[in-house]
């Protein structure tokens, strides 16, 4: 499920198929699509991050500073948390567990627990600017953040201290996802790379090729085996996703080409019984594509 980036509202289209949904609400499909659910504003200004936290549930950071949690069948705002002084830039939760991050320009993360108040329960300080990059350990002690600043930093959830601080130069961070079971990190930045940190000293262990364009975005697949990266574009050229090996040979595999502007966002999408490992995509062209993951070609 992709989330559409709407004056505050949640909006979830979902299809089987290879799809272009486009921002005018037109569908370009041959097979059967879904019906689209719109929820109420859960922010009274654009929502700018948003994931999974239960499976009925989900949280949302927001150009109004605040961090909502929201019921996909009911579209009902559950919980709100404020805390951030400027807009929230990502949001992540701890798997199997009640607690959410978020990621802010105010140069901070903050844990906030489900359940718990409406304030934050730990605070992340210590980047010098706006935080981009946000992941949790799969088993929810430590958390991974990286900023424009060019650093990505280490933490230990429960008592706030930073674990470790790395820099590189021109490494502009623009997303980070937590490989499962393991104790990498994978990162994407402006400087067109792909690196797989390590986290136990917060080493690179390895850095794909650079592309032809910024990183905008990545995601790990469920079993640990394959990463997405994405890219920027415009025209035509470039906004492709990228699909890597994350094991020993750690290679590109292929590529999904098919956007005419920047790919802002790609993820793995949960396999049903009767379907075909996919991906999807989304991009500044206004179309969210479905993609066969082991076929690629273009859309």
């Amino acid at each position: 499920v992709l989330v559409s980036r709407a004056m505050g509202k949640l909006q979830s289209k979902i299809s089987f198929h290879t799809a272009k949904y486009r921002a005018d609400g037109s569908v370009e499909e041959t097979g059967s699509v879904r019906a689209v659910r719109q929820h109420g504003p859960a922010h009274t200004d654009a929502v700018t991050s948003v994931a999974a936290l239960e499976p009925e549930l989900c949280v949302s950071g927001g150009r109004d500073k605040s961090v909502a949690v929201c019921s996909w069948r009911s579209g009902a705002a559950l919980r709100r948390f404020i805390g951030h002084e400027r807009e929230v830039t990502k949001v992540t939760s701890a798997l199997d567990s009640n607690r959410v991050f978020s990621a802010s320009r105010d140069k901070t993360v903050m844990m906030w627990e489900l359940h718990g108040t409406s304030g934050p329960s730990q605070h992340f300080p210590g980047h010098d600017l706006v935080v981009t990059g946000l992941a949790v350990s799969p088993d929810g002690s430590q958390l991974c953040t990286g900023s424009r600043d060019n650093t990505v930093c280490k933490w230990d959830v429960e008592t706030g201290e930073c674990l470790g601080r790395a820099a590189i130069s021109r490494n502009l961070v623009t997303h980070l996802c937590w490989v499962p079971g393991e104790p990498y990190v994978i990162q994407t930045s402006e400087d067109k790379t792909i690196r797989i940190w390590d986290s136990r000293e917060l080493q690179v262990a390895h850095a794909f090729p650079a592309k032809r364009h910024l990183q905008t975005c990545c995601d790990v697949s469920r079993d640990g085996r394959y990463c997405l990266s994405s890219s920027s574009g415009s025209a035509g050229e470039g906004g492709e996703a990228t699909l890597w090996d994350l094991r020993q040979t750690r290679n590109q595999v292929r590529e999904y080409k098919g956007h005419f502007q920047t790919t802002t966002s790609c993820v793995f999408l949960p396999r049903g019984p009767a379907l075909a490992p996919s991906v999807a995509t989304s991009s500044c062209d206004g179309t969210v594509k479905v993609w066969d993951r082991d076929a690629g070609g273009r859309g």
